[in-house]
């Protein structure tokens, strides 16, 4: 009897779609995240070929080698200790200067009458469509010096003494992923600011309070749970990067745990990685942990939600208008417009420190290989790998970005369906879990598990677990499909949410199976909601240079990749050039995103 209402039940269970796509994607998650995560777990504590001679074990022998020569050995100083501190002391300062930016712009966008707020829409956000490596390198061109960057920059050109501190090291690091990473307090903080009903800041002036005590007393409280949430997404960032630091502070001798992760695996301290990679996880995991505990609840980066029934008023600026306006002008031609600036001007310089006119060149672009130009390489344009680059990075980004919407859809689907079940519970915590890793960390763990093929033997039959895919395509695109789909899945979230579940159980009732339901139905209302998943991804994959770092080979560079070899090959103007088209492809994308579905296209990460 028993047995029957379980089977029974078993039936019932899998006659749902609902239990089967939750079946398909819990474990497709399982096997993506958390088996990844054992797998680097299970190298940091297998001693490898040489280690395990010098240890007088069998290779592949299990031992705490690696974290004790990590933690407390001679090396562990210069390794751990210091490149720990460079990484946290930048990731805390980053993402304080971030929040107070992205608040404030938030703000006087949402809330005030502050004049051009269409211009200064896009403008705040166009910084995110460029890479972090491109500030950097902008930075470099304007701060460095002789002394260390070999040729003088924009300043030095002029005249001024720039310091070494300045050109170089955690100053300029901090201050390039600042200009970066407030984005994130921005759209988030605009979104929470949009939710919150100005009743409350109206009673508050109602009753005498002043403008500060209303913004400190009353509005900050209100969107504290969105500012906390940006601090866990720019930490995170901050905290794993690992192409401003390397353009910044390599130079100087200037390590963080990032670029000591690199170096590592470089190195061929595969162990001594793993490690590492395991730290960053932590830091990351008790950031939210923390940032959970400091709002109370258990949703970290959900914006207040429920709009208020009367429509927003804004604070008049007053004669502080003019001025605030001037501000925002110039921020922005300093966080966007004069990188862009330097970027066309030095892929046009034939050698780099000279300003003038006479030095102006298209050689970078279009020339042909010269011996006495950067060793006979010709114009970005005519370099025939050029082209191949071209296809991997457009292959790659449009593969991502549609299995990621999709999967973003699907995932959304189960989540607002499943609210307040188990199930939907489960997969919307499993599915961040990605953006909690760093991405060199994530790309490390994904090393370690393809890049030999695993296998275990069960009686004559050798089962292949895990394949060797290091140096394919595949390993590519799956990376970036699970790194990135958190930001497809709360984006396939929220449009699912606004998806009543009447018009499916009407067609229910007609007879219409689940797959046409969802071809007929669900997709095309959520057109909207793949196309700004879609469009956030391919932003995200188009400028990524710290996941891949360590998987592109030869064969499979990335635009992000080409730029990264040239600059460390000392061709800085070749690198200037691939970043301006990189940027070239993602604005037109960006465009004709926004034409496709006829309105703005979102960039919410919220």
């Amino acid at each position: 009897m028993f047995f029957i209402r379980f089977k029974n039940r078993v039936k019932e269970f899998f006659a749902n779609p609902y239990s089967v796509i939750f079946i398909i994607i819990f474990s497709l998650l399982l096997f993506l995240i958390l088996v990844p995560l054992g797998e680097i777990l299970k190298e940091s504590l297998q001693l490898s070929v040489s280690d395990a001679k010098r240890e007088g074990m069998g290779t592949g022998a299990l031992s705490l080698y690696y974290w004790k020569k990590l933690f407390c050995s001679a090396i562990s100083r210069k390794m751990l200790y210091e490149p720990l501190a460079h990484s946290l002391f930048i990731a805390i300062c980053v993402s304080l200067l971030s929040i107070t930016i992205g608040a404030t712009a938030a703000w006087l966008m949402v809330r005030t009458d502050l004049p051009f707020k269409k211009f200064f829409s896009l403008a705040i956000i166009v910084p995110y469509m460029l890479p972090a490596w491109c500030k950097a390198m902008a930075w470099v061109a304007v701060f460095k010096n002789p002394r260390i960057g070999g040729t003088a920059g924009f300043l030095s050109y002029l005249g001024f003494q720039i310091p070494d501190w300045l050109a170089y090291g955690p100053i300029a690091i901090i201050l390039v992923l600042s200009i970066h990473n407030y984005a994130y307090t921005y759209l988030l903080v605009s979104a929470a600011l949009k939710s919150v009903n100005t009743e409350l800041e109206e009673m508050g002036e109602i009753a005498g309070a002043s403008r500060w005590y209303i913004l400190t007393r009353i509005t900050f409280p209100l969107v504290l749970p969105s500012i906390l949430g940006a601090f866990v997404l720019t930490f995170s960032q901050a905290m794993g990067t690992f192409s401003v630091p390397a353009f910044l502070g390599l130079k100087t001798g200037y390590y963080t745990i990032s670029t000591m992760l690199q170096s590592a695996l470089m190195q061929g301290n595969n162990g001594l990685a793993m490690v590492i990679s395991i730290v960053l996880i932590l830091i990351a995991s008790l950031n939210i942990i923390v940032n959970q505990k400091l709002i109370g609840t258990r949703k970290s980066f959900v914006t207040i939600s429920g709009k208020g029934s009367r429509t927003t008023t804004h604070v008049s600026l007053g004669k502080w208008k003019a001025f605030i306006t001037i501000g925002m002008l110039v921020f922005i031609g300093a966080a966007v417009l004069l990188p862009l600036g330097i970027l066309v001007l030095q892929s046009f310089m034939l050698k780099l420190g000279d300003f003038g006119i006479d030095n102006l060149t298209l050689h970078y672009w279009i020339g042909e290989g010269q011996e006495y130009i950067a060793n006979g390489l010709p114009g970005v344009l005519r370099n025939p790998d050029f082209i191949h680059t071209v296809k991997n990075t457009l292959k790659l980004v449009f593969a991502t970005s549609i299995i990621a919407a999709l999967c973003g859809q699907l995932v959304g689907y189960i989540n607002s369906r499943g609210k307040g079940k188990l199930s939907g519970k489960l997969i919307d915590q499993l599915v961040f879990v990605p953006y909690l890793i760093p991405s060199i960390a994530f790309g490390a763990m994904y090393l370690s598990m393809f890049s030999t093929a695993k296998t275990f033997d069960i009686g004559r039959w050798t089962v292949n677990w895990f394949p060797s895919l290091y140096g394919t395509f595949t390993l590519l695109v799956l990376v970036s499909v699970v790194k990135n789909l958190p930001f497809s899945s709360r984006s396939g979230t929220a449009n699912m949410m606004q998806i009543g579940t009447e018009l499916e159980e009407a067609a229910q009732v007609s007879g219409a199976k689940f797959l046409t339901r969802m071809r007929r139905i669900i997709f095309p209302l959520s057109k909207s909601g793949f196309l700004s998943g879609f469009l956030l991804i391919f932003i995200n994959v188009m400028k990524e240079l710290d996941l891949i770092i360590i998987l592109v080979t030869p064969k499979m560079k990335t635009l992000p990749y080409m730029a990264y070899s040239y600059l460390t090959g000392g061709t800085e103007q070749y690198s200037n050039v691939v970043a301006l088209i990189m940027f070239a492809i993602v604005f037109v994308m960006y465009f004709i995103a926004g034409r496709v579905s006829k309105e703005d296209v979102s960039l919410n990460i919220g």
